[in-house]
């Protein structure tokens, strides 16, 4: 039975996912930050096994790939999916702004450790339109430049997260690895701030978690012919990512400065 990975399970689009993986007969692991939210959706994939993780805490990240890796041989399909968007700027534990650290440098860090498990299989990371207004800086992952603003930080997350999938397919092609914008999705995203919750809560035509999976669902499935390894999807369809999310150069030097931050440069 396909052994399946996602993070960011207990809720939206991960928790869509999970779903519908169960739904075709995988194995389904689960991770999530909050145990409540995570029992709550492991109650409706009652097969599934269940991990704690807190992505703003590399430590916990790397007792999960032990776990990950203590429990099973082969991992067929990773989908690195959780994220954050935070409001002010918070370092973590390990001295990161934290929507950096979460977003890209704890699945950067999974992703490495679980990488011989992940030969012959499958990484899906969840990245966004809004990588285009990303700003990054390999040599700034603290986030110490001057003028914080949220979004720029989880733009250039999202940045970071397209640049990582191009770059993990040329130096792993044993792995195929993609990135995919889910749409604006009605979620929890943001839920830490009154303006951003009342937006996802009531704006009208955004997409279900449902839509915001498949192309997540699809990539972890659909015949490797098909798909372009490295490549950045939305609904389906191969996309040309904005020009910051293209440069082999700054993706090189995204890779050496984030096996530097989680301590395996």
């Amino acid at each position: 039975m396909p052994v399946v990975v996602v993070t960011g399970a207990s809720s939206g689009i991960g928790l869509a996912a999970a779903k519908e993986f169960a739904r075709r007969g995988n194995h389904i692991v689960m991770v999530g930050r909050d145990p409540d939210r995570l029992a709550a959706a492991k109650a409706q994939v009652p097969d599934a096994v269940v991990h704690q993780a807190d992505f703003a805490v590399l430590d916990e990240v790397r007792a999960l790939a032990e776990k990950l890796r203590a429990d099973y041989p082969a991992i067929h399909v990773l989908a690195n999916n959780a994220g954050a968007v935070v409001h002010r700027r918070q370092v973590t534990v390990d001295g990161f702004e934290l929507t950096m650290q979460a977003n890209h440098l704890a699945p950067f860090l999974l992703t490495n450790l679980l990488l011989d498990r992940l030969s012959g299989g499958r990484v899906v990371v969840t990245a966004s339109a809004v990588h285009a207004a990303g700003a990054l800086d390999p040599a700034d992952l603290r986030g110490q430049r001057p003028g914080y603003r949220a979004m720029r930080a989880y733009a250039s997350s999202k940045q970071a997260n397209v640049l990582f999938a191009a770059e993990a397919a040329r130096r792993w092609p044993q792995v195929l690895t993609t990135s995919y914008h889910p749409g604006v999705v009605r979620t929890r995203f943001g839920s830490g701030n009154p303006v951003y919750s009342f937006f996802y809560r009531i704006a009208p035509l955004l997409r279900t978690p449902e839509e915001g999976a498949d192309t997540l669902v699809w990539l972890a499935t659909a015949p490797a012919e098909e798909i372009t390894n490295g490549g950045y999807y939305y609904r389906r369809r191969l996309r040309t990512p904005a020009r910051n999310a293209v440069d082999r150069r700054l993706a090189a030097d995204l890779w050496e400065a984030s096996l530097a931050a989680v301590g395996l440069g």
